[in-house]
């Protein structure tokens, strides 16, 4: 029988079964956009013809990353989030209400590039404007969930305290919900399945319960999963509280939100009880730790969720502070700070972090089925990682087989040699094949001047903590 691809020789990681599948002298048969065959090199090259093949040897072949929460937009101010204590409303979002659409097309489109560089093929990216980022996706050739991020609260700018409640902007929330509608009637099920929508209400505190109850409703119809913040921070909890005398998971019990179909990011400021009742509900919980450790000095409660039956993906979250969305990095940062936080080092060993960003992760959207591991019938998302790059060398692969604890350990994703997405190979040799890598790093850098422009002249740089440590020579 001929395909149109095989990869032999590598050692095959492929997630099936409890650990981690390693198939040492592996192969790997993908007809069109579906994996045909996996097994020994000599099975599967004695069964199939290939119309290319790809000589892994020396190298891992394992399932593309699953990024379960991002926002790829965010990257256009990234770096300017951390180390302070008001990330939001002294970082993120007053430099943000200055980018214009464009600028964050570029930003979206330079966080892809970095993301699927280094082994992400399957993104649920969280944003806006998601109708216009989501061209990014498609051009890049990457696998999406994509949900418009909806919240009612007005464009904030500068000066915002968090302490007082706010008041909602009806009106912008319906713009959104408009464009979340839009984005599942032209997108959802697209590029032959490759392109799947959402509904993403930002959070409890940015959504009126009216606006909540309306997405639910539209996502019971179009049989849609539901994508959002819960209870994130003390913040979410403080206005929640303020305006309902609930908390944010017992607001979003009564409105029925907590169901199988609900992806929550972060739950950091739950409590056991909370995080029982959303793990029997059957809500998956995305884990930025790297986002969340940088930005809040906090460790979300993944493995308390998971005692209790919770579902857990790994995600990268922002780049404004996280600095990076690299799911290598995602990896390392959990395995440490939970071996840290329990002060054992058998806690969150490194073929359960890797099981996390790939099949576990695809468990906790909801698309295992197509995704996350090295299976006949699955989607064709593989990667290739080089064993003989100094940090991944020597390569042990027996009594000792130290593969996958230095894929966690001592991988930086620049080991990421070929990423293969749907069957197609959109990174070859390092190098990205379906956009100009170089002329979109140059157009994001342009936009991000425009946004510093910006800042200068609303004279916000003033109070903003960055700019102060920038004018001390500190930053």
């Amino acid at each position: 029988m001929t395909v149109d691809l095989i990869i032999y020789g590598g050692f095959v990681i492929t997630m099936e079964g409890r650990g981690t599948g390693i198939i040492p002298d592996g192969a790997v048969a993908i007809q069109g956009n579906t994996i045909s065959a996996v097994g020994l090199t000599t099975e599967i090259m004695g069964q199939y013809n290939a119309h290319r093949t790809i000589d892994a040897k020396n190298k891992a072949v394992l399932p593309g990353f699953v990024d379960t929460h991002i926002h790829t937009s965010n990257a256009i101010v990234r770096g300017c989030s951390q180390d302070i204590d008001k990330w939001m409303y002294s970082g993120i979002l007053p430099l943000l209400s200055l980018a214009e659409t464009e600028d964050l097309v570029a930003g979206s489109m330079l966080n892809i590039i970095e993301a699927v560089k280094k082994g992400t093929t399957t993104f649920c990216d969280y944003d806006f404007p998601m109708l216009e980022l989501i061209r990014n996706h498609i051009k890049v050739g990457t696998r999406v969930m994509a949900a418009e991020m909806i919240n009612e609260l007005p464009t904030v700018t500068y000066g915002v305290q968090d302490t007082y409640l706010r008041d909602f902007d009806p009106a912008k929330g319906e713009r959104q919900l408009r464009d979340a509608r839009a984005l599942v009637e032209r997108y959802h099920q697209s590029c032959g399945g490759r392109i799947a929508c959402m509904m993403g209400p930002q959070a409890s505190e940015m959504c009126s319960v009216e606006m909540l109850r309306e997405v639910k409703d539209y996502a019971d119809k179009n049989d849609l999963d539901i994508h959002m913040h819960v209870a994130q921070s003390d913040r979410e909890t403080r206005q929640v509280m303020q305006r309902y005398g609930k908390r944010p998971v017992e607001l979003l019990e009564e409105l029925g939100y907590l169901t199988s179909r609900l992806h929550a990011a972060h739950i950091t400021e739950t409590n056991e009880k909370e995080r029982r009742l959303l793990a029997q509900r059957g809500v998956s919980m995305a884990l930025c730790t790297g986002s969340i450790g940088i930005i809040s000095g906090e460790l979300p409660p993944a493995e308390e969720y998971m005692s209790h039956g919770g579902r857990v993906g790994l995600g990268t979250d922002q780049a404004p502070g996280n600095n990076c969305n690299n799911l290598f990095n995602e990896m390392k940062f959990t395995a440490i700070l939970h071996k840290y936080k329990h002060s054992s080092p058998t806690v969150f060993p490194a073929w359960k972090v890797l099981r996390m960003a790939t099949i576990e992760a695809a468990q906790s959207m909801g698309i295992a089925e197509q995704v996350g591991s090295l299976c006949p019938g699955k989607k064709a998302d593989v990667v290739i990682v080089d064993l003989y790059s100094p940090a991944m060398s020597p390569v042990l692969s027996g009594p000792v087989r130290n593969i996958v604890p230095n894929l966690v350990y001592s991988a930086s994703g620049s080991e990421v040699e070929t990423v293969i997405i749907d069957g197609q190979v959109i990174v070859e040799n390092h190098v990205l094949q379906t956009v100009n890598e170089a002329q979109e790093v140059v157009s994001a850098n342009e936009a991000a001047e425009r946004i510093c422009q910006r800042l200068r002249d609303t004279g916000w740089d003033q109070e903003l903590p960055l700019a102060q440590w920038t004018r001390e020579e500190l930053y």
